[in-house]
C-alpha cells in the first residue's frame, strides 16, 4: 500500500516552531519522516522541541533562532540549513503575530509591526529558500494565512491583520505562477479558530462558544491535529497538480 504522504529523507522547514501550530505542523512532518529545521526567536524553546522530537520519531532537527523580518538571518538560516542537510523540500511559512483594535485608533507602528512578520516575514523565507528550491527543480511551499485573509469580520477590530492575510493569499498566488516551471509548488492554508495554548480560554468563553454555534457550520472550533492533514496534502511530493491554491480549514465559516 503506497503511503502518500510519505516524506522520509526530505527536509522540512517550519517558521514559528517554539509553540502552537507550527510546532504541531512539525511533528506532522516528523510524523512521515522528514527530517526538520524549527526555526523562531527564542532558542531555548526550539532545542527543547527539536530534542522531543528527535526522541519521538527518529528524526534529525536544527532548532535555529531566526528572527523572519531580519533578512541576514533568514539567510543564515538558509546556509544553515544546506550545511546541515545539503537540501530544502518543503518550507512551512507558520511564523505570525496579530494586531487587534478598531481601525481608527491602530498605530502607525501596529500596522508595519504586522505587515513586517506576516506578510514581509512570509515573503522572505519563501524568498530565500525558494533560491535553493529553484536549483533543485523541487520544492513544496506552505504558506499560513487566515481565513480573515479571505473575509472581513464584525468580532474584533483586526485590519492589520486582514490586509497581512490577504497579502498572503496573494503572494502565494502570484509565487505559484512564477515558480511553477521550476517544480515548485506554493500554496497557502487559511486556517480558522483553532485551539492552542494561548487561545483555549478564549475560546472557551461563554461569548465564542455562542459564536461557533452561530456562525461555524461544524458548530465548533479546530482541535489539535486537524490542521496537520492539509499540510501533509500540500507537502507530499505526489501533489504535483496543486499549485496556487488558499485552502480554508474553518469548519466551514467562511462558506456562509
Amino acid at each position: 500500500m503506497k503511503n502518500y504522504f510519505d516524506l522520509r529523507g526530505q527536509v522540512a522547514v517550519v517558521t514559528g516552531a517554539s509553540t502552537g501550530l507550527g510546532l504541531q505542523m512539525a511533528k506532522a512532518f516528523a510524523n512521515q519522516g522528514a527530517n526538520l529545521v524549527l526555526l523562531a526567536r527564542r532558542q531555548n524553546l526550539l532545542d527543547e522541541n527539536a530534542k522531543a522530537i528527535e526522541a519521538e520519531f527518529g528524526v534529525k532537527c536544527l532548532p535555529f533562532a531566526c528572527d523572519i523580518t531580519d533578512s541576514e538571518r533568514v539567510k543564515a538560516a538558509v546556509a544553515a540549513t544546506m550545511e546541515r542537510f545539503g537540501r530544502v523540500d518543503i518550507l512551512m511559512n507558520n511564523a505570525g503575530t496579530g494586531a487587534t483594535g478598531p481601525a481608527e485608533t491602530i498605530t502607525d507602528e501596529q500596522f508595519k509591526h504586522e505587515m513586517d512578520i506576516d506578510l514581509y516575514g512570509t515573503f522572505l523565507c519563501a524568498r530565500e529558500f525558494g533560491k535553493e528550491m529553484i536549483k533543485a527543480g523541487y520544492g513544496r511551499v506552505i504558506n499560513i494565512a487566515s481565513m480573515y485573509g479571505l473575509v472581513g469580520n464584525i468580532i474584533v477590530g483586526s485590519a492589520p491583520y486582514h490586509a497581512a492575510k490577504g497579502g498572503v493569499v496573494n503572494l502565494t498566488r502570484a509565487l505559484a505562477a512564477e515558480w511553477g516551471k521550476y517544480g515548485i509548488t506554493v500554496n497557502s492554508i487559511c486556517p480558522g479558530y483553532f485551539y492552542t495554548d494561548l487561545t483555549t480560554a478564549t475560546l472557551d468563553s461563554d461569548f465564542f462558544q455562542t459564536l461557533a454555534k452561530n456562525s461555524i457550520p461544524m458548530a465548533r472550533y479546530g482541535k489539535e491535529g486537524e490542521l496537520d492533514t492539509c499540510a501533509l496534502f500540500l507537502a507530499s511530493p505526489l501533489s504535483t497538480y496543486v499549485n496556487g491554491q488558499n485552502i480554508a480549514v474553518d469548519g466551514g465559516y467562511t462558506c456562509i
